[in-house]
């Protein structure tokens, strides 16, 4: 079951409820389990570095069958990683990674942490990985997580160990172990004992594995059996962990859901030895607690439940209430009295939420919102007053039984309203490999609870209970149905370079344009001036007249002669708008997916424009999807044409006799790509390659951009063959040596140097081939301090009258970055032909 109450606040006698966008009641099934894990007491947090390294088998387990509450703490929000369903990375990839994570709790059921660690990307050991981040901000971050959640048993997915596979794995084991010695100490973190208490679970296991070749399992290790069939789900727990790991799209983590039961091994760690159960030792019940009289009465609840009529359960759930209430305990009262609350609206069939037709709004503006609320209770659910974002009104009005009740109201967004973005993004992040949180007790959490709520007053028997109702937007989508997300507020104005990378060469004019969106009607007929700042200083700029409801896109031309004063291959141009004092230099960064919630943050209003040498000798280029990059987009920007190749450009074209004609068609290509991945995303690509080596065979330049071993389509990716393997090089500034500086391709249409090398962000590349017909030639060798020299950076050779060229360069990280040696280094693959 999901928690729909994500925020709980104790006020004397009243809980008040935070939900997502709306409070709905969960169903009668989820009900029943709710009611048994608040008969259990242990708690289980489960630990590793990235979304879906989780093992959601077992998590499922835990909480659908053991009911015992259950947390994932990620160490990251996956910021590093790859993307298969858009250009988004860094930042805006860990936001998508992040929700993607919360809509697998949803399914099953376990809550979800998170620490400050930003993930860099690939790290090979624990030593590289805390060279990015401050081990003792990570440490303290899963203290407090720790000492906030109150698990009895901390498991870990990776060890400490080389076998963990990746450096940021292996760290999560280390302070997974310090942190755990570290929760029960006074003198630890001192500070987050203002908020809470100190902490000591009983014990750290390590969930061992085995992941291909890699085998850490023991049958003298502990064994749990997993995965049984669940009649209320109507699947086993490997089924539905299946469901839910497959909601990590953005990773391609599509994941079977197997059927039947299997056993799962745990490794001791740290702490008291379990010989025979995950919670050895740990208090289980309520008895066990000292509290008997609760603990008969939930089984009483339980027995007596009735799946077609919860709301019979509410006289015995309100009088177990005012026992969980008299409880000396306030931590475990803070807790149960959070799931407690929960089940009894849930059994009142109780919705509510607060929402308008608008998806953005402004602070300080004025909207029309609409208030919901049914109850489908036979003894009626009053509500007593509504608190209209602080401005309080009376109703004492019985909810009728399935009765819905609309309330119409004017609210105004508060002035100091702060922008709808995620919390770990209001601020830039640190130097210590961290994101920013302007507030400490934010931390762990996955989403800052909505600042903008309309409070309601509700009484059920003689109890009563606040409810959050944040402020929502609602449509209807002909596609979807009900759509319910968070209102978003955005800046009055806000300003958008019209490319997300400008390129100019030397010695001409940069041509740029700035769109100027207008959210608030209070700026009609406002007149401003918008500046183009570099470093600081102003380079240019125009009065503008903001016309009502209506966006504006300024063209702006910078001279040749200011921009060669710019003594720099990479420069960010800002874009501020200043308007009766008040200077505006946002622009909205918006992701939006089906299976996600819309999501937004702000970033700068700024650009990256490469200048410089920067040559290109193609005009058209061919190019098939691979996961999404920023390639075509980036090729576009230098003028060049790009074609998405589709199924008719291959097999369109017949000639006469009815023979293969369509290497007419694609013999129009200077150059023909890859995208990242193509063979790992594209299913037709293995019908495609017969056509793609005429092409190079009669003198057509391909240029393939990495693909991993996972999940392909075609098993020969070369003409001649090579094999790919798991080496990359993950230092972005490693030294680079050129193996035959005199190669065509090192020196057409641009002089490629080791300075085209510098500046490079994240890493050189990934998935380098190991071995390779003698017919290539590799043109670069590199490697990561300690380790051995890899020569699979590019490997080239020539077929015919063309050329074919792999490389796994992570030219998709460093395009979108302006890196210009980059740039040119791509646009000489691309020109391989025209030497």
């Amino acid at each position: 079951m999901f928690k729909k109450v994500s925020t709980v606040f104790i006020l004397g006698f009243y809980t008040v409820f935070c939900s997502a966008q709306q409070v709905r009641p969960s169903k009668s099934s989820e009900i029943y389990r709710e009611l048994k894990t608040l008969k259990q007491l242990p708690k289980v947090l489960y630990l590793a570095a990235h979304p879906d390294d989780e093992n959601t088998g077992l998590l499922s387990w835990l909480i659908n069958d053991q009911h015992v509450e259950t947390g994932y703490l990620s160490l990251t929000r996956g910021d590093g990683g790859q993307n298969l369903l858009g250009t988004e990375q860094g930042a805006a990839l860990g936001l998508i990674r992040t929700h993607e994570l919360l809509e697998a709790r949803k399914l099953d059921g376990a809550q979800q942490f998170f620490t400050r660690a930003i993930d860099f990307g690939f790290s090979k050991n624990t030593t590289d990985t805390f060279k990015q981040w401050d081990e003792d901000s990570i440490i303290a971050d899963v203290v407090w997580v720790i000492r906030k959640f109150r698990p009895d048993v901390i498991i870990c997915r990776f060890p400490p160990t080389a076998a963990a596979g990746h450096g940021q794995h292996a760290a999560s084991a280390v302070v997974a172990e310090k942190a755990f010695k570290l929760a029960g100490d006074k003198t630890a973190f001192p500070d987050q004992l203002k908020y809470v208490n100190v902490w000591q679970p009983k014990r750290v296991l390590w969930n061992t594995f085995r992941f291909g070749a890699v085998n850490t399992t023991a049958e003298n290790q502990l064994k749990v059996t997993v995965g049984q069939y669940d009649a209320q789900l109507g699947m086993g727990y490997g089924e539905l962990a299946g469901l839910s790991r497959s909601l990590h799209k953005s990773q391609g983590a599509g994941t079977q859901s197997v059927a039947g039961i299997r056993t799962e091994y745990f490794a001791h760690v740290i702490g008291e030895h379990a010989k025979a159960t995950l919670f050895d030792g740990v208090v289980k019940t309520w008895t066990a607690k000292g509290n008997t009289d609760i603990d008969q009465s939930l089984a009483e609840i339980i027995s007596a439940f009735n799946f077609n009529e919860p709301d019979q359960s509410l006289p015995a759930l309100l009088a177990l209430r005012k026992k969980v209430m008299a409880l000396q305990d306030v931590d475990l009262k803070k807790d149960k009295i959070t799931a407690l609350d929960n089940i009894i609206l849930s059994c009142a069939g109780f919705m509510g939420e607060v929402v308008t037709n608008q998806a953005e709004a402004v602070a300080g503006d004025n909207y029309n919102f609409r208030l919901n609320l049914i109850s489908r209770a036979a003894n009626p659910v009053v509500l007593e007053n509504v608190n209209w974002l602080n401005k309080p009104e009376s109703f004492n009005r019985k909810l009728s039984k399935d009765s819905l009740i609309t309330i119409q109201h004017d609210l105004q967004i508060p002035a100091d309203a702060a922008l709808t973005e995620p919390y770990w993004l209001a601020k830039p992040a640190t130097n210590t490999g961290t994101f920013s949180v302007p507030n400490d007790t934010l931390i762990g959490l996955p989403e800052a609870a909505s600042p903008l709520n309309v409070l309601l007053s509700l009484r059920i028997g003689s109890e009563k209970f606040q409810v959050k109702l944040p402020l929502s937007f609602k449509k209807l989508d002909p596609v979807r149905g009900d759509v319910v997300e968070a209102l978003r507020i955005v800046p009055a104005l806000e300003l958008k370079f019209t490319q997300p990378l400008y390129w100019v060469k030397e010695n001409e004019d940069l041509h740029l344009s700035v769109n100027v969106k207008i959210n608030s009607s209070k700026l009609y007929n406002n007149k401003g001036i918008l500046n183009l700042m570099y470093n600081g200083e102003r380079l240019g700029g125009a009065d503008l007249s903001l016309l009502n409801g209506k966006d504006t896109t300024i063209d702006y031309v910078i001279p040749k002669a200011k921009l060669a004063a710019i003594h720099s291959s990479r420069l960010q141009l800002d874009a501020n708008f200043v308007a009766d004092g008040v200077t505006y230099n946002k622009k909205q960064v918006l992701i939006q997916y089906p299976h996600l919630p819309s999501l937004q943050y702000f970033a700068p209003a700024s650009v990256i424009v490469m200048k410089g040498d920067i040559q290109a000798k193609v005009k058209k280029v061919g190019y098939i999807e691979g996961a999404g990059d920023f390639i075509p987009e980036f090729l576009r920007i230098a003028g060049i044409q790009v074609d998405v190749l589709k199924d008719e450009d291959f097999y369109g074209s017949l000639d006469e006799s009815g023979g293969n004609g369509s290497q007419n068609k694609l013999s129009q290509y200077d150059a023909i790509v890859l995208g990242v991945r193509a063979n790992n995303t594209e299913k037709k690509l293995g019908r495609w390659m017969p056509f793609l080596w005429s092409y190079v065979k009669t003198g057509g330049n391909l240029v393939m951009q990495y693909n991993t071993n996972q999940d392909t389509t075609v098993d020969k990716l070369g003409i001649y063959n090579f094999s790919i393997a798991n080496k990359r090089v993950t230092e972005e500034n490693a030294a680079v040596t050129f193996l035959n500086p005199n190669h065509k391709v090192l020196n057409f249409p641009n002089k490629i140097t080791a300075d085209d090398f510098k500046g490079w962000v994240q890493e050189r590349g990934a998935y380098f081939p190991d071995q390779w017909d003698t017919a290539y030639e590799p043109l670069f060798e590199m490697h990561d301090t300690d380790e051995q020299p890899l020569q699979g950076s590019t490997l080239y050779a020539k077929y015919g009258k063309g050329n074919f060229i792999y490389t796994p360069l992570a030219f998709f990280r460093q395009l979108p970055a302006g890196n210009v040696g980059a740039a040119r280094l791509f646009l000489n693959f691309l020109s391989a032909q025209k030497n």
